[in-house]
């Protein structure tokens, strides 16, 4: 009798096994089917929108009226920052991709510009013309290379996973097809920065320079300790570290792991080991702690990075989780160009999110001029139906990344809150930002 209930208790625990494992597979197949949709889909629209992008300049080139090139205008620079948000999500982040990405910015930044300038008093020059004829050859030359990629994805079915696992892991990527694809439409950038600097479309300029950075190159074992150092308990042999791939602006290491509650990544400089973004992800459960109570986590995270003077200025709950923005601050002016972003869990503080690079890009950067106008003056230019609730000076960036001094006012009307900077030396609103403290929940009954 006791031999078949021990018979009975091991087969039911075997099936028990059998089906929990079973479970667990499907599951991490459903998130990886996700993933490789989600691949999929950035990479078919980022070619359709190239294609479309070069469409729309040859267009532009054979238009006569003025009337008709601002909108045009405005639509290419639609099209180019929505290629820009795909080649974000693709996995090309260890792989240098900095040419075609500064091609877009090009095309943007110029479209842009036009768009919104008075065509009728300062129409396009014929060193524009000459510019938007070679951003006409090089987006062709880009379509015509993802087209191709586009093609034997179709064709042969390639994966989008094996991609980020062969960038992942450093494997040679010399058999992967979609790697080599890319690779080939960055090198049809080679010699077009020159070309556009000529004729009046700028190059991107160099908004992430870590050459500043001190310190040694870091090795594998310190890359580890470094990430042991913020992502807590987690054992050293479950780390895989990663380099940046040849030719990378920003040579960087990466330090990632995955298990069953939470997995993250840490991507930290080579030289000195300076961390520049941190992410964790894990299912956070219903918030316990308050937005403040996390505010002052999310200062203990920016103190671990040893920066002095930081100062919050910004705070957001989304769902249960809480997003903190700090800037440098001296002689009582934020550098909003140096800023630290942190999020934290709203169930027991830990950091989910850091990000720091804008931050290293900017280091500790001063103003020395004076304001041209008083802050009652500048107090003037602020809409009247809004309610003034504090002012700092402030200095920030425009379009063309060039800094400037402003009056920063933080402002409500209603249920809104805004923040407004307004330029300290001729008046002009430069900026206004909508701040919302927690982000609305929009549940749909569906019974």
């Amino acid at each position: 009798m006791f031999r078949w209930i021990t018979i009975t208790l091991l087969t039911v625990t075997i099936v028990g096994l059998a089906v929990f494992g079973y479970k667990e597979h499907q599951d991490k197949n459903a998130i990886l089917i996700q993933a490789e949709n989600s691949y999929q889909r950035a990479f078919h629209e980022l070619t359709s929108d190239v294609d479309t992008l070069h469409d729309k300049i040859g267009a532009t080139l054979a238009m006569n009226s003025r009337k008709q090139l601002s909108p045009q205008m405005a639509e290419i620079w639609r099209l180019t920052s929505e290629a820009s948000s795909d080649v974000g999500q693709l996995p090309l982040t260890l792989m240098p991709f900095n040419k075609t990405e500064e091609f877009l910015y090009d095309i943007g930044d110029f479209a842009y510009d036009t768009a919104i300038r008075d065509l009728d008093k300062e129409p396009l020059s014929d060193q524009e013309i000459a510019g938007l004829e070679e951003l006409y050859k090089q987006s062709g030359d880009v379509k015509n290379e993802l087209r191709k990629v586009q093609n034997m994805v179709l064709r042969d079915n390639l994966r989008w996973m094996d991609v980020e696992l062969a960038l992942a892991t450093n494997e040679e990527t010399g058999d992967n097809t979609i790697i080599n694809g890319f690779e080939t439409v960055e090198k049809s950038m080679d010699g077009f920065q020159q070309t556009n600097a000529e004729t009046g479309i700028s190059a991107r300029p160099d908004e992430n320079d870590l050459s500043h950075l001190k310190g040694d190159e870091i090795t594998k074992k310190e890359a580890i300790k470094s990430a042991q150092n913020w992502f807590g308990k987690v054992e050293p042999d479950e780390f895989t570290v990663t380099n940046s791939g040849k030719g990378a602006d920003i040579p960087t290491v990466t330090a990632s792991f995955h298990n069953e509650e939470r997995n993250g990544y840490m991507d930290m400089t080579k030289q000195g080991g300076y961390p520049l973004t941190i992410m964790v992800s894990r299912d956070v459960e219903d918030s316990k702690i308050s937005l403040n109570e996390a505010s002052e986590k999310a200062k203990t995270y920016v103190d671990k990075l040893e920066l002095k003077d930081m100062e919050m200025v910004e705070s957001n709950q989304y769902d249960n989780e809480g997003v903190f923005k700090f800037v440098y601050k001296k002689d009582g002016v934020r550098y909003y160009p140096g800023a630290v972003q942190v999020k934290v869990a709203l169930d027991n503080g830990e950091m989910l999110g850091l990000d720091a690079l804008q931050y290293y890009s900017r280091p500790n950067e001063t103003i020395e001029e004076e304001p041209g106008l008083s802050e009652d003056e500048a107090k003037e230019m602020i809409n009247p139906n809004l309610d003034v609730q504090e002012n700092h000076l402030a200095v920030i960036e425009d379009e063309e990344q060039e800094t400037i001094l402003c009056y920063e006012f933080l402002t409500t009307k209603d249920d809104e809150t805004y923040r407004i900077f307004i330029n300290a030396d001729n008046g002009h609103e430069e900026k206004v930002e909508t701040l919302k403290t927690k982000e609305a929940r929009y549940d749909v009954d569906v019974s």
